[in-house]
């Protein structure tokens, strides 16, 4: 195979980008104090997230996370909605960006697989999806997918001494 971490680095921005997509469909734009915007999750997302938990917490075979879903994350739907939509976006341009592309990662695992706990029961097509989001993952956190075409790359390039050169997030 001809340039592996070329490709690496091209799934890692596709994977972004479908993370990504939540800055556009969960987030929107709030004044703080009146006149400073700030992203906030959307209305429309803080309306539809309990409607899909409930749904996906209703016959949801594995009890723990059921139990989880209906009595914390239904108790403060508002909070998770906040959580879901900064989590996705953050984790969409990071990726996409190649910045922190291991911290970016690691969070994507872990919203990936709360997310597939939840429709897991629901058929081998979520099965599958959140199967190979999963792997896909693991493999950009566990190659460093950032250091070709990203922040981290040129950051070790042309600021070796620089912190976000040395911590192990990139």
């Amino acid at each position: 195979m001809r340039s592996p971490e070329r490709w690496l680095a091209l799934l890692r921005i596709a994977v972004g980008v479908w993370f990504a997509k939540a800055i556009f469909t969960k987030l929107g734009i709030t004044l703080a104090w009146g006149f400073l915007p700030v992203p906030t999750a959307s209305e429309r997302w803080v309306h539809v997230m309990p409607i899909l938990v409930g749904k996906y917490s209703e016959g949801n075979p594995v009890g723990f996370f059921r139990d989880f879903m209906q009595s914390t994350v239904l108790a403060h739907p508002h909070l998770f909605a906040q959580l879901t939509a900064y989590g996705e976006a953050a984790v969409g341009l990071g990726l996409v960006l190649g910045c922190l592309t291991t911290l970016a990662s690691g969070i994507g695992l872990f919203l990936v697989l709360n997310y597939g706990l939840a429709v897991q029961w629901q058929g081998s097509a979520h099965q599958g999806f959140h199967y190979m989001l999963i792997s896909t993952l693991v493999v950009l956190l566990a190659t460093r997918a950032g250091r070709v075409w990203g922040v981290d790359g040129w950051v070790r390039a042309h600021r070796p001494g620089w912190w976000l050169a040395r911590v192990p997030l990139g």
